[in-house]
């Protein structure tokens, strides 16, 4: 991980984000449950923050907590996010942050004692960009039109 930090005004983060990836990833708010466009993702490959594009969390960390938001157990590195006490809403909780950005991505709870490490990174789905690792999305020469005499 690098140790670059990214650092925007406010008016250059609404013309990056939609204004639902500015009010989770700039203001803390939190998306709906079971909404995510990320909460099914199955493929191999990393996850991102899609307000700065630094890498976070790999796929084979990631696992279905059932609580409606994508859930991983560790992030990739111990330098991709930065937690902070969380007072808000009459709770503590423990806040994830993007350590290159400081943009907003969810809460870790220690309540999975079925993963290696029992957390649960609790992670709003409109924090994150994903990337598919090569090997998988490379297209097959079926793919290409390309029949076995051809190969």
């Amino acid at each position: 991980m690098t140790s670059r930090k990214i650092v925007k005004t406010d008016a250059e983060w609404r013309a990056q984000l939609s204004d639902i990836e500015f009010q989770v990833l700039r203001e803390a708010a939190t998306e709906r449950p079971w909404t995510g466009e990320l909460l099914e993702e199955k493929r191999s490959g990393t996850f991102t923050c899609r307000a700065c594009g630094a890498e976070l969390f790999r796929s084979d960390t990631k696992f279905d907590s059932h609580c409606g938001w994508p859930s991983f157990f560790d992030p990739q590195d111990s330098e991709a996010v930065t937690l902070h006490e969380d007072l808000s809403h009459g709770m503590v909780r423990t806040e994830v942050r993007c350590a290159a950005c400081e943009s907003h991505l969810g809460h870790v709870f220690p309540d999975a004692p079925q993963t290696p490490t029992g957390d649960r990174y609790c992670i709003n789905s409109v924090s994150l960009g994903f990337t598919e690792d090569a090997a998988t999305s490379a297209p097959t020469p079926a793919e290409f039109g390309a029949s076995d005499g051809d190969l």
